[in-house]
């Protein structure tokens, strides 16, 4: 490989900061300035030089590119889902970017109508992405929201699916949406520019006037949102902060009534909702952190009037609850696996869904009716392609309406899943979801990711993508650390705040474990994570930089203790309940032991990619940069440092299916690059 000149080194202006009695220097604060020119010329001039490193690469990367391509069903449908009159489904066209979104009127046989076409809609923007998607409940009107920057700064649109024509002038800055039950009436959140928190919620009317306020939350550390129950009587809205949550509700019928809170805000409890004939279904967390529900009087919801129909379980964790007429189901968490479990309204007769494989990932699907006793969730694994069933709540019978179709020559019994345990120093034993080709002699190359926060389960998914890893002989293994929801709260309470070291020494459990049980050696290891995974790997990497050959960072929050003092930033001041607030002695200390930027230090470091966007609302583009930029000034190793900046996105990098999929091509060249496998 060709050595490529190294970018111009960031320009450093010193910045010193006493926090706690202890001077910390950031050089690179200017980085912050997204409108100087010079910013900008520093971030073109990484691109050069890291796309000038891979460049050797090029034919790899086409390679990969070609092969997840070619496994892809390019001209695909989902699973149509009934809602009233219509049938609704997405479809996607060879060669295009971006899904279709459809309806038919009574039967699949009738004929289509588009509803929102995205490729049409991206024409001329680098960026395109849809939130909100609410039809009115008569089916005239379709709300939508859309995103042209990968800020996640939506605009609410409303148009008339009879004409196509716009019925009101775009909200700006909007988030979540609700429709009353006149079809004319809709009630929607709109976010503080600043801090990007949804705060406020408004009533609007197609039939003119000015929008109503009719809620604001004042605390800094909750955000709303708006929804509706299953069956539709009621229109829910939720503050929630990470640890608090509050729910008011509003009969659907009647749109200018006032909101009622359910049950009143208590600190570190929470709860949702669901609403049957005349009882909420409610999941709280009030006698166990993981949850478990009672039913309430729509009437009365005083807590003497409260029934409990599933007991909380120290093993299991209640993820959420669903009603239909004659049915509910909890979503259920245990052993880090889902659960599905389903009960007779009038019997209580209780049901569980079944699951053969060893490691897997099930959730709910589509289910917009409510009369029905046909219920669907999807189904997938790290060998089982995403799957849509159709589960019969009388009978226990499931059907599969639809598996995701992998092109080419995809034999699912080439590969071998399996849950493994390494041992963390306290004893605590730590999932690992591991996936291989068969015929691949150990120790093999592997590739370890992993998440751990916010109470998150890193899910046991399908990629074709992967495949393209998997056969050339790279183990691929989720460590399934603290700090995320794989074990329940006690398993997110022991990996933050105070306990959030525990989610980095863990990950390193789980590489440490797959070197001594013989299935791959540390120079041969790479490992991944984004965001606060991201975070993550800029932890472990510091903490052990013989751990792995090579480390992938996506949009990855590694200067924690500066963007944490920052309270305008979007996330911050919410986000004290999960890392911490800097300016509080005690928590200072915690941060200031693994902050990935604050943390590096002269020496050896494996090779690096890190990846960011200059639009990404969530990790600012120039955390990663500084990270970087400094640890250029400190690594003695030849080893590749690469920044990418994706100058047209936000925190998921490219919205266009093709494009996301280059993106991919290249981390994946860069991998199979530093383990040896680029030929």
């Amino acid at each position: 490989m060709t050595k490529h000149p190294a970018p111009p080194a960031a320009r450093r202006i010193p910045t010193t900061v006493v926090l706690h009695g202890e001077r910390l220097a950031d050089d690179y604060a200017w980085l912050r300035d997204r409108e100087s020119p010079e910013v900008r010329q520093y971030l073109e001039a990484e691109n050069r030089y890291a796309e000038g490193v891979l460049a050797p690469l090029g034919g790899l990367e086409t390679r990969l590119y070609d092969e997840m391509l070619g496994r892809i069903k390019q001209t695909d449908l989902s699973v149509p889902y009934r809602d009233g009159e219509y049938w609704y489904y997405t479809r996607t066209e060879e060669g295009r970017q971006y899904g279709i979104h459809c309806r038919k009127l009574e039967t699949l046989d009738a004929p289509e109508e588009i509803l929102l076409d995205l490729n049409e809609m991206a024409v001329g923007q680098t960026f395109m992405a849809v939130a909100v998607f609410a039809v009115s409940p008569d089916g005239r009107y379709l709300a939508y929201s859309t995103d042209v920057t990968g800020f996640r700064e939506y605009t609410l649109h409303v148009k008339d699916l009879a004409t196509g024509a716009a019925v009101i002038e775009p909200i700006p800055h909007a988030g979540t949406l609700a429709w009353a039950a006149d079809g004319r009436t809709f009630f929607h959140t709109v976010e503080d520019q600043t801090t990007k928190r949804d705060f406020r919620v408004y009533r609007a009317s197609l039939d003119g006037g000015p929008s109503a306020l009719v809620y604001e939350e004042l605390d800094e550390r909750f955000r709303v949102v708006v929804t509706r129950t299953r069956s539709r009587r009621f229109l829910v809205l939720y503050a929630a902060s990470h640890l608090t949550s509050e729910a008011r509700v509003l009969e659907a019928g009647n749109p200018t009534g006032p909101w009622r809170v359910v049950i009143p805000r208590v600190h570190d409890r929470e709860y949702d909702l669901d609403h049957h004939d005349d009882r909420f279904f409610v999941r709280i967390n009030d006698t166990s952190r993981n949850f478990r529900i009672v039913t309430v009087p729509v009437a009365d919801a005083g807590s003497a009037s409260w029934t409990e129909v599933l007991a909380p379980r120290e093993d299991v964790m209640v993820e959420g609850v669903e009603c239909f007429a004659g049915h509910w189901v909890a979503w259920e968490r245990s052993g880090g696996l889902p659960r599905i479990r389903i009960t007779d309204v009038r019997s209580g007769q209780v049901r569980y869904v079944g699951f053969e494989e060893e490691v897997y990932e099930a959730g709910p699907s589509v289910n917009a009716e409510w009369h029905t006793h046909q219920f669907r969730y999807r189904y997938e694994s790290f060998v089982t392609s995403p799957s849509v069933y159709e589960y019969d709540m009388t009978t226990g019978d499931s059907v599969l309406l639809k598996r995701k179709e992998v092109l080419g020559d995809y034999d699912p019994s080439r590969y071998q899943s399996e849950r493994l345990f390494a041992t963390a120093a306290d004893g605590t034993r730590i999932p690992i979801s591991l996936v291989r080709r068969r015929d691949v002699a150990e120790p093999a190359p592997a590739y370890l990711t992993g998440y751990g926060a916010y109470g998150i389960p890193y899910p046991v998914s399908f990629t074709s993508n992967r495949l393209s890893l998997l056969d050339r002989g790279v183990t691929f293994a989720v460590a399934h650390v603290r700090g995320g929801g794989e074990l329940g709260r006690r398993w997110h309470d022991g990996g933050r705040m105070a306990q959030k070291m525990n989610t980095f020494t863990d990950f390193i459990a789980c590489a440490d474990y797959l070197v001594a049980s013989g299935r791959t050696r540390h120079d041969r290891l790479a490992i991944d994570g984004g965001s606060a995974g991201g975070l993550l790997i800029g932890a472990v990497v510091n903490l052990r930089r013989d751990l792995c050959a090579a480390a992938l960072l996506e949009v990855p929050f590694v200067d924690v203790i500066n963007t944490m003092r920052d309270a305008t930033l979007p996330l911050t001041v919410g986000e004290y309940e999960e890392w911490g607030n800097p300016e509080i002695a005690e928590q200072y200390r915690w941060i200031r032991e693994y902050c990935p930027y604050t943390n590096l230090a002269a020496g050896e470091y494996p090779s690096i990619l890190v990846r960011t966007s200059l639009n990404d609302s969530q990790v600012m583009y120039w955390e990663p940069a500084k990270y970087v930029s400094r640890l250029r000034t400190l690594k003695t190793d030849a080893n590749p440092l690469l920044l990418l900046t994706n100058l047209g996105a936000g925190h998921g990098g490219a919205s266009g299916r093709y494009d996301r999929l280059r993106e991919i091509a290249t981390d994946y060249a860069f991998i199979l690059w530093r383990l040896g496998l680029a030929g």
